[in-house]
């Protein structure tokens, strides 16, 4: 009677246990192929349809005196804002048929002084990729100033 009951449960529970993986491992799968789905750079053997820009747009904020400036840096070159230098590496701007999107990668040094104007070593305060539709995902954080993208212009 035993051995019924248990070859009873076993033939139950069986294509039960084997129905939750499979669909469990069916979910699991579309969840992850729908987040891939959703990330527009992530292609399979596709080139970008996309060239690289020569100009990147960035808005600066200085926090004390509540202004902010526009300004535009060709890449490999570098613009002043306050206190800060900052260097445009790369700039890429998606197509309007694509999800939009803009991103810069920038590197942004704070120029130090000695205490009589004349500048000495500065600190990089940033070194990596900004993006203009997610400005609060890789910021500079500085106490003064705010700097984000705004356009890559070719």
């Amino acid at each position: 009677m035993t051995r019924l009951f248990t070859a009873f449960i076993l033939a139950a529970c069986l294509p039960l246990g084997l129905q939750a993986q499979d669909s469990n491992s069916a979910t699991t799968s579309d969840t992850g192929a729908s987040l891939r789905g959703d990330d527009p750079d992530v292609r399979s053997n596709q080139e970008l349809s996309s060239q690289p820009g020569s100009i990147v747009v960035l808005r600066g904020l200085d926090k004390v005196t509540a202004r902010t400036r526009d300004f535009e840096i060709p890449i490999g070159e570098s613009a002043q804002f306050g206190a800060l230098t900052i260097t445009a590496q790369y700039c890429r701007k998606r197509p309007p048929e694509e999800t939009p999107e803009t991103y810069a990668f920038l590197q942004i040094v704070d120029r130090r002084t000695d205490g009589f104007g004349v500048d000495i070593a500065g600190e990089t305060v940033f070194s990596g990729w900004m993006f203009a539709s997610r400005p609060a995902q890789n910021p500079l954080e500085h106490p003064v100033y705010d700097v984000w993208v705004i356009d890559c212009k070719a």
